[in-house]
Order: C-alpha cells, then sequence, then structure tokens
C-alpha cells in the first residue's frame, strides 16, 4: 500500500494558520490548547498542535471542532480565516 500523500490543500493552510492566530490572541502556549481539546475529548500533545499549526500534520475533521471549540470559535471561522472568528 502506498503511503498517503500529505500534502495540505488551501483550506487546511488557512485553518493551520487561524489556529495558531487565535491561539496567540488569546494568550494560550501550544501546550494550554492541546489540554483544552484533550479535556474536550479530543486527545492531542502539544507535538500534534504543533505540527498541525506547521502544516506538517493534516487537520482532521475532529482536530478542527476540537480546536474550534477550545479557541471559542466555530469551524466555520477556523476555514475561513482570522477576521471571522
Amino acid at each position: 500500500m502506498a503511503a498517503r500523500s500529505l500534502e495540505i490543500g488551501p483550506a487546511g493552510m488557512l485553518a493551520a494558520r487561524t489556529i495558531e492566530i487565535l491561539r496567540t490572541e488569546r494568550g494560550l502556549g501550544q501546550r494550554q490548547l492541546a489540554a483544552r481539546c484533550t479535556a474536550l475529548g479530543r486527545p492531542m500533545s502539544n507535538t500534534m498542535l504543533s505540527r498541525i499549526e506547521l502544516a506538517k500534520r493534516r487537520c482532521d475533521i475532529d482536530d478542527l471542532v476540537a480546536n474550534a471549540a477550545a479557541l471559542q470559535a466555530s469551524p466555520a471561522a477556523l476555514l475561513q480565516g482570522p477576521g471571522a472568528a
């Protein structure tokens, strides 16, 4: 079986950037946001979050929803960019 491509499209890149921007605007470190996601039922390490923000890991729908909830934003806002949140 061939390895799955890691290519991240424009929506994924925008979501990754928006997560990082909102996290810093809210004064949260990566460990804090990862802990919030874990508390919401989506286990996440700060390394996982770092890789999402750097677009080195795909942000799947469950990650997107957990990050949105932890950042008190809608999943759509993460896909639309920092001005939408």
